[in-house]
């Protein structure tokens, strides 16, 4: 067998379960640090391994298990073991290979669920929790986080070692919050979620506007943690909003890399998999809840257009209205520039433009670009494209991503036409 197919294969399934071997691991080591080492210590085993042997039957198997004795010999080193370590090191010497076919153990499960609420804390600012779940449920390495936020490795790797000390020191629990602070907790996890997706749908800045390895990382902790929590409608909410936006990836850029705005998208490239995935997921998060919260709101504005054949077929006055819902759950400046879109679809630019100018003093929206770009489109549909030309030529000197730059300027140049 190849060697660069082992590594692929490696790589696949450490991708797949480290999170589950990192979380189990810190069940039994109480400490978040070690327990990547350790992980990553099977990760190396594995390749050594591996590559002479070959891949194992049951390589998710392998792995927890050799990662689990590295652990209890650790731990033996440290003097450490109690009757409790023995048990587990008894079964282990009994029974290499579990029977994963039964699906993801119920302990596991539960490991996995304090992992996520530990790294996601919100003793940790919002560039470290996302780093750090990059890093510990992305199984990503840190020059592959490094890339994605376009950063030095250096700058990745010392913010996640800040991270796991700040943990340490603040004593941080290996637990599910209790009912009195899961809500909170909870919002935490989403955030990193969807801060990490948001980032990844519109890169904040560098050469290309979607970062997809961001967006399918995002995804996949979403699916995990609403498997984990299915009685939370707003995780569900979370999970329908980013398939509803992945829907769209393929008609968002052209070939040549450049933006292309959602009304004039080939709604024909849209995946209609992901649409019903997220048609699935609203419907749960509704079915929980009869109130919506913010990321059921959001999931449900994005299930209007993902049901339109056609951009004249969006319901844009139901859009309106779920916006003005999502300004009393979330009441911010960038839902209220949302509406202002929204309006002037339903209602015609005058109604728009009056919002957004509304907006303009916003000390939050100062360096926002799409502030003065959403004002540009509405001045063009008025007719007053010198003022829409400046506003155009304002959006690109505000944002740091290339394509956009490009198009608003190309946006500019259209109104001296």
């Amino acid at each position: 067998m190849e060697e660069s197919f082992i590594h692929q294969r490696i790589e696949k399934v450490w991708r797949a379960e480290s999170a589950r071997i990192v979380a189990v691991l810190t069940g039994m080591m109480r400490d978040i640090g070690m327990a990547e080492d350790l992980a990553q210590d099977t990760l190396v085993t594995a390749l050594e391994r591996w590559s002479a042997s070959g891949i194992p039957d049951n390589p998710e198997a392998w792995l927890m298990t050799v990662a689990k004795r590295k652990a209890i010999d650790l731990l033996r080193r440290k003097k450490l073991l109690d009757k409790k370590y023995e048990h587990i090191a008894y079964e282990l010497d009994t029974q290499f290979e579990p029977d994963w076919d039964r699906g993801m153990d119920e302990d596991i499960k539960d490991n996995l669920l304090r992992l996520i609420f530990m790294t996601c804390h919100p003793v940790l600012s919002k560039s470290a929790r996302v780093a750090l779940a990059l890093r510990l449920l992305g199984g990503l390495t840190t020059e592959e986080i490094a890339k994605a936020f376009l950063v030095s490795e250096t700058t990745i790797a010392q913010r996640i070692v800040r991270a796991k000390r700040k943990i340490a020191d603040a004593e941080v629990s290996f637990e599910v919050p209790e009912k009195s602070a899961f809500t909170e907790r909870l919002s935490s996890v989403l955030e990193v979620i969807y801060l990490m997706f948001n980032e990844g749908y519109s890169a904040s800045s560098g050469e290309s506007l979607i970062r997809t390895n961001l967006c399918d990382e995002a995804l996949r902790m979403g699916r995990v943690l609403a498997e984990l929590i299915s009685a939370e409608s707003e995780v569900h909410g979370l999970v329908a909003l980013m398939e509803f936006q992945a829907s769209r990836f393929q008609a968002r850029v052209n070939r040549d890399g450049e933006l292309i705005l959602l009304m004039d998208q080939d709604r024909s490239l849209w995946n209609q998999e992901q649409i019903s995935r997220g048609n699935i997921s609203l419907r749960k998060a509704e079915d929980l809840e009869c109130t919506l919260g913010m990321y059921g709101l959001q999931a449900a504005i994005a299930a209007c257009h993902a049901r339109a054949k056609s951009p004249e077929e969006t319901d844009w006055v139901r859009i309106s209205a779920l916006y003005g819902e999502l300004a009393e759950v979330t009441p911010s400046p960038v839902v209220e520039l949302n509406r202002a879109v929204a309006i002037s679809m339903a209602f015609g630019p005058a109604a728009g433009l009056e919002i957004v100018e509304s907006l303009m003093s916003e000390q939050a929206l100062k360096n926002y670009h799409l502030l003065p770009s959403i004002k540009g489109n509405f001045l063009v549909k008025l007719g007053r494209k010198k003022e829409a030309f400046e506003e155009f030529q304002r959006a690109a000197l505000l944002t740091q991503n290339k394509q956009e730059q490009e198009f608003l300027l190309k946006q500019a140049k259209a109104c001296l036409e």
